[in-house]
């Protein structure tokens, strides 16, 4: 059986330091795709990025939780705080989305001009996923499924990651990585009877390791992978930094950045036969 795998690279935009990281990830690595968090301040940066880069894939990283919106409609301030700046948390957004059709409604609109800026940056957005993976929770699943159908984008990111992966022969994770992970297997039993039909991946690599990708993280997922499609999600940085502004959410950005770089994690998909590839490829 052929084996595909796209390796894509989260929070493109994010900060300066991310797009180097994902410029670098792809020219002298194994990144092959990168999502777009459009409301972010070097978005603009990492457009003229994936410009010059033709053969990465380029999506929406759907964001409702870091910055500021980026539209105007007065529904979206549901979601910010006396700043304008997003205020929800992953847990208090997923219950408004249950039980407030404005919440959702304000969701709808911020998430829809997140991806009208990337398409009038002049980039067609290829998949969609989120930040902290808000748009698998099964109301919100759907509203991102009309938007992908909307705007004619092939793919949604399915975020499905066996419970095997939290226990050996792969390598040690955490236990928040396996409640992460653990949480969004019962989300994909509900959203198989929903959303469109969409080009998507069999299994998502990266949730229960978050923070844990190294080059034996790569090598674990060449040897066990019995995926015909599958996706790995990572957060390359040009720094390890677990405070800073620029990068907060990117502890171990330079790690998983070497990981991606070394030579030897080439030679683990080629000796596996792994054939690397990006959205539109599926």
């Amino acid at each position: 059986m052929a084996k595909r795998m796209i390796i894509n690279a989260d929070d493109f935009g994010g900060s300066q330091s991310v797009n180097e990281a994902i410029r670098t990830a792809h020219e002298r690595g194994i990144v092959t795709s990168a999502t777009m968090m459009a409301n972010m301040p070097a978005a603009e940066a990492a457009v003229s990025i994936a410009k010059r880069l033709p053969k990465l894939g380029v999506g929406v990283h759907l964001n409702l939780f870091t910055g500021e919106p980026l539209s105007k409609d007065e529904r979206v301030t549901r979601l910010v705080d006396k700043d304008g700046r997003f205020c929800c948390s992953p847990w208090q957004l997923s219950l408004l989305s249950v039980f407030s059709h404005r919440v959702r409604a304000a969701m709808t609109i911020e998430m829809e001009a997140q991806i009208e800026w990337l398409i009038k940056a002049g980039i067609e957005p290829m998949n969609l996923d989120s930040h902290k993976h808000i748009h698998f929770f099964p109301p919100v699943y759907r509203m991102v499924c009309r938007l992908a159908q909307k705007y004619g984008i092939r793919a949604v990111r399915w975020c499905y990651e066996p419970s095997e992966l939290g226990y050996s022969p792969w390598p040690l994770s955490n236990k928040e990585g396996r409640r992460s992970a653990a949480n969004l297997r019962v989300m994909a039993k509900t959203n198989r009877l929903g959303g469109g039909k969409f080009a998507k991946t069999q299994r998502l690599y990266g949730v229960t390791h978050l923070g844990h990708v190294d080059s034996n993280y790569f090598k674990s997922i060449c040897v066990y992978n019995t995926c015909e499609v599958a996706e790995i999600m990572t957060h390359p940085a040009m720094e390890n930094d677990a405070g800073s502004k620029d990068i907060p959410w990117k502890p171990k950005g330079k790690t998983e950045l070497d990981a991606l770089c070394e030579e030897k994690t080439r030679r683990y998909f080629d000796e596996a036969q792994v054939e690397l590839i990006n959205y539109g490829n599926i």
